[in-house]
């Protein structure tokens, strides 16, 4: 899966390397330095693994001029400028796509997962059960906790988890995604809640570093503690 928070740097990546390449090749001042058959061919897997998952089939022969005359200095078929832009293009189709996947797969997990025993489902479309009920306070959207958690996506990956860092964590109610600000408030210290969230109530369309855009994401969550007030 593509991973949308690269796509900036990725661009930016092409753009940069090659405009210095081209600068480079029509500097008189700057030396080609020779390297042998396995550094070429390192350059390349390493330049290359950074685009391996990103959904897009390229023209090898084309890619190898672009590369050739950017590195020699030769003038470029297209601007750097259109260049930018073509990849961009690219890259937001392919976010697109993945975005428009996900939010289907999204919308059915949802649909089954309300049917289940136990499910309960607020307003915003937030879906939750409770493992476990507490006895202490809830939380107000002003307070900062204390939890830990386990994040997956609906197919059962974990991409975070404060269990794992052996770490709890804590964080004002009002500045996580709307999911949690909402579910913590339903919770009891010495509760452990799962919550379901759909993506407009987490990363959206946008998505995050390790999060794709329109992800339902699934949380277990233990709220251990409110804390007081920092003056």
């Amino acid at each position: 899966m593509i991973k949308n928070y690269a796509l900036g740097a990725l661009i930016s990546l092409i753009v940069v390397f090659f405009g210095s390449c081209n600068n480079a090749g029509k500097s008189a001042s700057v030396s080609a330095e020779a390297v042998d058959k396995d550094t070429s061919y390192g350059f390349g897997l390493l330049l290359a693994s950074q685009f391996r998952n990103i959904g897009l089939r390229f023209d090898y022969n084309e890619m190898a001029q672009g590369f050739k005359d950017a590195l020699e200095g030769n003038n470029p078929r297209i601007s750097l400028e259109e260049a930018g832009m073509k990849v961009q293009l690219a890259f937001t189709a392919v976010m697109e796509k993945e975005a428009s996947a996900n939010m289907e797969k999204g919308n059915t997990f949802l649909a089954e997962n309300a049917q289940k025993s136990g499910m309960s489902i607020t307003q915003s479309g937030l879906q939750y059960e409770v493992i476990s009920e507490g006895a202490g306070e809830s939380p107000m959207s002003s307070d900062t906790v204390r939890v830990n958690y386990e994040g997956t996506f609906i197919d059962g990956i974990v991409f975070d988890s404060s269990y794992t860092r052996g770490e709890p964590v804590e964080f004002r109610l009002d500045q996580v995604i709307p999911g949690w600000t909402e579910g913590l408030q339903l919770m009891r210290v010495g509760s452990s809640y799962r919550f379901f969230i759909p993506s407009n109530l987490a990363y959206g369309e946008a998505g995050r570093e390790n999060i794709p855009p329109n992800s339902v994401l699934i949380f277990k969550v233990d709220l251990l503690d409110i804390l007081p007030p920092q003056e």
